[in-house]
């Protein structure tokens, strides 16, 4: 995968002796692990059970996603590795997440060994923290707040696997006690108000209580029995369109008292959690298998090219790719990583190539229709029968269509395809691309890909309604900025639909307001 982080080429560190690489599947999740098979098991069952526990606890149940729909999690020996892969020295990343359309991923630690007392790892909590978000997006196109999107998932990361099965969840948040006692104050209505949040962290705040004060305020609201319903009221004034103080103040009414009160709140020498029975959960089966000798091979540049390369990095991924399938030409696992590799680095005809022997070994080999797809796509634009070129590059997302009905890439390339030969995309294609925004409603691009189809139509207020997802997005961004540029030019009336130049909206900004690059998830634990 092109684009997004410059990594840092690593040596992934061998195991013990007793693991392999192992592939542990779910309704929900695809793990890969350099782990036993009763660690890689243990690792699936506990990210089911929480999947679980997040849809009885918001009484959201959610559709069984489509295979490539599933989030794929990589777990490496330690952070450093996770680190290297991020492309930073810095300790505060403990792991990392990228949602998008049909390949949505997170890297984590294997770091059980640093669990504290009856705590989760680090690594658990942080990929239960992004995955509470992913959740949360994928049940509603409803913008939380930041704070409540912050604090819900910090409220709901903090959780406890018993081994009857049973999950703990709402626990008092360890991990951000020291920011509420020690860390700098941020005034409630700084919490509740991002804008001014930025304006005051940006000017004077490097480390706050942002996260810490986000969940206090969310586990009071959930738990405390003084203020109940008022969440609810809350979240209707601001899906309502109020203004974010306006909503805060009619649900919570004075807010030097509610501050007052979650003052009073943190100092609890005992808080609430709520325990969720085993027969209340209903985790999906797993399927656990060794890799391959080629595939484990292959697995050091699959992580890296799925994680993002640039263009020094995806030549020297690709020098690696290439050695491992000169050791396992008949592999398919080893041929379709191939093609990624071959097409991050710019070499398309290798790419599909490589896919081609792919698919003849394995029709069924989903990233191999991907690579053909993205190879042909990237020739097309420089065909001079573009129209021919693009019915063509079609062919592999419309097999792939074929193969996983709700993959939601080729509904996407469908419908770029006529934009690439500059035509206007038939009814089909644009009802193709909705769907596939229903399909991964975490993606943030394809809300604004679908933004602006609306908005060339002249359909405003579905624009709005798309556009609503990126602006107000959990960790900001230059896209986050972007969106909302254009809601507020669709608001004053501006912006009224059919042509218009992206350019004037564009946020063209090297500080991203969010607390990573604005397009992954990343721990924002501090060292105590």
């Amino acid at each position: 995968m092109v684009g997004g982080i410059a990594i840092a080429i690593m040596a992934f560190s061998a195991g013990s002796a007793q693991a392999a690489w192992r592939e542990a599947s779910s309704d929900h999740f695809v793990i890969y692990a350099d782990q036993s098979e009763a660690a890689i098991t243990r690792f699936a069952d506990r990210l089911e059970r929480y999947h679980s526990a997040l849809e009885f606890f918001t009484t959201t149940p959610l559709p069984k996603p489509s295979p490539s729909n599933r989030v794929t999690v990589y777990v490496l020996s330690d952070e450093r590795e996770v680190q290297a892969i991020y492309g930073t020295k810095s300790s505060i990343v403990r792991g990392f997440y990228r949602p998008r359309a049909g390949g949505s991923i997170a890297v984590a630690a294997d770091n059980e060994n640093l669990r504290r007392g009856g705590d989760i790892s680090p690594s658990l909590w942080y990929l239960l923290h992004e995955y509470a978000h992913h959740f949360t997006l994928s049940t509603t196109a409803f913008p939380w707040p930041r704070w409540m999107s912050e604090g819900a998932a910090e409220f709901f990361s903090a959780a406890l696997f018993e081994r009857d099965g049973g999950v703990w969840v709402g626990r008092p948040s360890g991990r951000r006690k020291n920011e509420l006692f020690f860390a700098e104050s941020v005034p409630i209505e700084e919490l509740l108000d991002s804008s001014l949040y930025d304006q005051g962290r940006g000017k004077n705040r490097a480390y706050d209580e942002f996260y810490g004060k986000s969940w206090l305020l969310y586990h009071y609201l959930m738990f405390g029995e003084a203020r109940s319903g008022q969440l609810s009221t809350y979240t209707s004034r601001i899906a309502a369109g109020k203004p974010a103080l306006e909503a805060a103040r009619e649900a919570f009414g004075d807010l030097d008292e509610l501050n007052r009160d979650l003052s009073s709140y943190k100092k609890r020498l005992k808080m609430r959690a709520a325990y969720l029975a085993p027969e209340r959960l209903s985790p999906g089966p797993i399927a656990v298998r060794e890799l391959r000798p080629g595939e484990a091979a292959m697995m050091p540049v699959q992580i890296r090219s799925e994680a993002g390369v640039d263009e020094k990095t995806a030549l020297e991924v690709l020098a690696d790719a290439r050695s491992v399938a000169q050791s396992y030409p008949d592999d398919p696992a080893v041929l379709a990583a191939l093609a990624e590799a071959e097409y991050d680095a710019g070499y398309d005809a290798a790419a599909i190539t490589a896919a081609d022997k792919a698919i003849a070994l394995d029709p069924s080999r989903v990233n191999a229709y991907v690579q053909k797809g993205y190879a042909l796509f990237r020739q097309a634009a420089e065909a001079d029968d573009r129209d021919a070129a693009y019915r063509a590059a079609r062919q592999p997302f419309l097999d792939l269509n074929r193969i996983e009905n709700d993959h939601p890439l080729p509904l996407i390339y469908y419908y770029r395809s006529f934009l690439g030969a500059g035509k206007a995309p038939p009814q089909v294609a644009k009802d193709g691309l909705a769907r596939a925004s229903q399909l991964a409603p975490f993606d943030r691009g394809l809300h604004f890909e679908l933004a602006q189809l609306y908005l060339r139509d002249g359909e405003l207020k579905l624009a709005s309604y798309q556009l609503r997802p990126v602006a107000f997005a959990p960790h900001g961004g230059r896209l986050s900025r972007t969106a909302r540029a254009m809601l507020a030019a669709i608001e004053d009336g501006r912006l009224k639909g059919g042509s218009f130049n992206m350019a004037q909206f564009a946020s063209t900004s090297d500080t991203e307001e969010g607390d990573d690059n604005g397009e992954d998830g990343v721990d924002e634990e501090r060292k105590d």
